[in-house]
Parts: C-alpha cells; sequence; structure tokens
C-alpha cells in the first residue's frame, strides 16, 4: 500500500533483491510504468482544492517484477516509485487542459525517444512520440528545489497561465537496484516534427558563450549567444508581436528574480519557411488538435482569455512569425533551466570566475544582474521591432490635403519650422505683388505705404527683396488663395487683407 512521508528528495531506500543495474531501457520502461501507476492510482481520488501540505507531501510504492496486490506485474527489475507533491501536480495538469486519458497516452502508449543533451549538464532528456511532452532527469537539488517553489508556481500559474517559463507536469523518483534518477515532466519547447534550421540556447552573457567543436559537427547543433551575433543581425516582429513578446519576457524574469533563480536560459528555435518545407512525419499526420493549452509559443506571449479551446493543428505548430533581413521565419521558443537558485555555491563559482573575467560577463550572476542582462540581451540585440512609417502621420486629420504634405515634409526635412515659415511667404507674395517675401519681417504691410514713407536706401531693399520673389516663384502653387486658406486662418486674413 502506498504511503505518504515527507522525505528528503535525495535518499531512498534500496530494494531488498539484488539486481545488475538497470539498462537504459528498462529505465525508461520503469519510468512509463511508473509514471502510469501515479496518475492511475490518483483517479481514485476525489477532486479538491489543493492545500498548503499538498506541496510537501512524497507518496512511495514499491513495484515488484512480480507485482502485487495493489501493483501490476513486468518484465523490468524491482523497482520503488516516489510520487511528489500528487495533487498539486494534477491540479497543473488541469488548469493547462491535459486530461489523464491523454496523459497516459502520450507518456506510455510508445517507447520514449531519448534526446541529445546540448547543455553542461548530465540530464537525460526523453520525448513522447506525439511531440508533447518532455521527461527530463534533474539532481537531487534540483529536486528539491523545484517542489520547495511549488507554491509559488502554483500562485503565479494561477495569475497569469500563458508564460515562457517551463510548465511542469509531474515529479518523480525511481530507484531501481542502487540507481535512483528522478523526474520531471514538462511541455515540449520545439517540436520535433517541425525542422529547426537554427537552434540557441541564450543566456545573454559572454563568457564562453559558443558552441563547441564537438557541438557544431553534429547534425543539428545548438549555439550560444556569441554564435547568435556572428550569425543574426536580430529577428524582426511586428510592432504587437515584440511588445507582447518583450512584456511575457519582463514578467517571467521578474517571477525568477523574486525566486532568486539565475543561470537560465532562452532556447530558441528557427525555422526558415523559405528554405525547406516542413519535416513532417507519419506520427504527426494523425494528430488532430493540440492537447495542452497555453503550451505553443505564439499562445504563450498571445491574449488574456482564460480556457480557450484547443487550436486545430496547422502547419505552424504554434510558431511565432518572424522576419530575418528577406527571410521568412516562425520562431519557437521558451525559458528552461530555471532549477538553479543563488545558492552559496553559485555565489562562489561567480567569484572565482570573476577573479579570472569580467565578472559581468560570465553566466552565474546574483538574481537581479542576471535579469536585467538577460532582457537587455534579449530586447535590443536577439529581438527587434519593425518599424512603420506610416505612424507619424497616422495621428493626423484624414482628408486635410495640407497635412499630409506637412506630414511628407516632416519625414524628408529636418527643418520643418523653416520650410513652414517660407511657404508662408511664398503664398503671400502670390496672393499680391506688394508684399515682401522675406520670413523674417516681423510685419507684412502693403507696398504703396512703404514706398511713400521709405528712403532711396530703403526702395534698393525693395528692388532686392523683389528679385528674391522672382527667383522662388517657380515653386508657388497654382492657385495662391487656395494655399493662403489651408495655411492661415479667418482671424489670419484679417490681419493682412
Amino acid at each position: 500500500m502506498s504511503t505518504s512521508s515527507t522525505d528528503s528528495i535525495g535518499r531512498g531506500t534500496k530494494t531488498s533483491k539484488d539486481h545488475k543495474k538497470p539498462t537504459a531501457s528498462a529505465l525508461k520502461g520503469a519510468i512509463q510504468l511508473g509514471i502510469g501507476y501515479a496518475v492511475g492510482n490518483l483517479s481514485s481520488k476525489p477532486d479538491r482544492d489543493v492545500l498548503m501540505q499538498d506541496f510537501s507531501v512524497v507518496e512511495s510504492i514499491f513495484l515488484p517484477s512480480d507485482g502485487s496486490n495493489l501493483t501490476p506485474a513486468h518484465h523490468f527489475p524491482d523497482f520503488r516509485l516516489k510520487i511528489y507533491a500528487p495533487l498539486a501536480f494534477r491540479y497543473f495538469r488541469e488548469l493547462f487542459g491535459i486530461k489523464p486519458d491523454d496523459y497516459l497516452y502520450s507518456i506510455c502508449n510508445e517507447p520514449l525517444i531519448e534526446l541529445s543533451n546540448p547543455g553542461a549538464s548530465s540530464s537525460w532528456f526523453y520525448l513522447t512520440s506525439d511531440d508533447e511532452f518532455i521527461i527530463k532527469t534533474v539532481q537531487p537539488k534540483e529536486a528539491e528545489f523545484l517542489q520547495k517553489l511549488l507554491p509559488g508556481y502554483y500562485m503565479n500559474l494561477n495569475q497569469n497561465p500563458r508564460t515562457l517559463l517551463p510548465k511542469f507536469y509531474g515529479l518523480y523518483c525511481i530507484q531501481s537496484s542502487g540507481t535512483t534518477i528522478r523526474i520531471v515532466v514538462m511541455n515540449n519547447v520545439l517540436p520535433r516534427a517541425m525542422t529547426m534550421h537554427y537552434k540557441y540556447d541564450l543566456k545573454g552573457s559572454s563568457y564562453k558563450r559558443r558552441a563547441s567543436r564537438k557541438e557544431r559537427l553534429k547534425h543539428s547543433p545548438t549555439f550560444k549567444d556569441l554564435d547568435f551575433q556572428d550569425m543574426h543581425e536580430g529577428l524582426h516582429f511586428d510592432s504587437d508581436t515584440y511588445n507582447a513578446l518583450i512584456k511575457t519576457l519582463q514578467r517571467d524574469c521578474r517571477v525568477l528574480e523574486s525566486f532568486k533563480i539565475m543561470d537560465y536560459s532562452l532556447l530558441l528555435g528557427i525555422h526558415v519557411l523559405d528554405k525547406k518545407p516542413l519535416g513532417r512525419g507519419s506520427r504527426c499526420d494523425s494528430r488532430k488538435g493540440q492537447k495542452v493549452l497555453y503550451s505553443t509559443a505564439l499562445e504563450s506571449i498571445q491574449g488574456t482569455v482564460k480556457d480557450p479551446e484547443p487550436v486545430a493543428d496547422d502547419d505552424t505548430f504554434g510558431g511565432i512569425p518572424a522576419k530575418h533581413k528577406d527571410e521568412n521565419l516562425l520562431i519557437f521558443l521558451g525559458i528552461i533551466d530555471i532549477l538553479q537558485s543563488y545558492r552559496f555555491i553559485k555565489k562562489v563559482e561567480h567569484s572565482w570566475k570573476a577573479l579570472v573575467h569580467d565578472g559581468d560577463t560570465v553566466s552565474v550572476h546574483r538574481p537581479s544582474f542576471y535579469a536585467d542582462r538577460f532582457l537587455k540581451f534579449m530586447g535590443s540585440t536577439v529581438f527587434k521591432k519593425i518599424h512603420s512609417l506610416r505612424g507619424a502621420s497616422s495621428k493626423r486629420k484624414k482628408g486635410s490635403v495640407y497635412a499630409q504634405k506637412s506630414a511628407s515634409q516632416e519625414f524628408l526635412s529636418p527643418d520643418k519650422e523653416e520650410r513652414k515659415e517660407e511657404k508662408k511667404a511664398q503664398s503671400l507674395d502670390n496672393l499680391d505683388g506688394n508684399f515682401y517675401s522675406s520670413s523674417k519681417q516681423p510685419d507684412l504691410l502693403p507696398k504703396s505705404v512703404v514706398s511713400f514713407e521709405s528712403t532711396r536706401k530703403d526702395e534698393e531693399e525693395l528692388k532686392n527683396s523683389e528679385d528674391r520673389r522672382d527667383s522662388s516663384s517657380t515653386i508657388a502653387l497654382d492657385d495662391p488663395l487656395a494655399a493662403l486658406s489651408r495655411s492661415q486662418s479667418d482671424s489670419e486674413l484679417d490681419v493682412y487683407l
């Protein structure tokens, strides 16, 4: 019978039978069998609100290969399964619209697909055959930290289910023949059915942030920050998409900062629409629609509607449209590796690296500085906004000829005030030949008045003024009265006439 306890995640009881170390296939089978048992056993428990103590519950069950009254027989070595916070994780799955049958079908129906790990950690990654879920092995400290994080994670998801943070669906521990692995079930950021022409693991730091030679030789390498700056000049989005993306990143980084989390990355996948057709497999052709709500990149940054209907599957797989030079792209992204807190060992690591290199460029840093540097790099170097030229004239009155002409003059000439005065003077000159053309005169008087009171010197200035008027008359409007009516109000006409 299963028991509930609050044992430390890193500790486990060895099985009574002495078996050889389980193979990789045996471990994958035990993972599938264990999750299947955990979800099936949970279905018998009634729904209720999540309580604070539910986050610290650990249920333990022994599954012998011969089976028992509570567990089925299986072909794998005996193992013990620990299930962490089962009611809390059930709530998370319900929040994202994951039905128990779909969850079991995705994880247990077909063998798990093992993925390569581009990072420095020793974690293993498994992908479900329908591209929905990632199963990742985590270190004891990471698993312990995740369990402590659950109350705050619960509160954050309630306030905002649309996030680029990892979505956790389950935390388990399997102990078999002296081998202990801890696994977490998460959302899949990069759909395997979509060809990723470029992949990046971005932190916003520069110290040793290039892909290794071994990584570059892979069929689908994962590049880093300095590689991105060498290979791309930024990914361009329309204004609304850019604002939504940056707002989501800002909100997520502040959440991570409040939990004192650092050293996380943005996993970025780029599909070039103009380069190759979609690399879809037969396993995805039968997919009728998206199973998990808020799981695609586009859903994670858009809208505020809760509990939307699952969207129909299409050829974009929820990618975010973007451009790079003349290429049309689909962007897939998510924040990963958030289980690194700024503990004592990380402080020591930062201090040590800062001795041999600029401390502000290394990846390990205090959470507030890390978040600010991360956001600055993403918002200015990686993601950029496409500026529209129509924005300056859109606020003017529509249908006004003068307003449209003024908008074009503002865009083409920096000296808009001088041009405006010059235009006014030209309009007045064509209205009556007895007006001065100089826009610098404070008052405009009829020529007859000036001639009546002026000296010979004044007449010479008047002649020069007329010459200037004649030289500029070639750009005057055909209808001077119409030009004057557009540039002056009725009150201004009373002054001049």
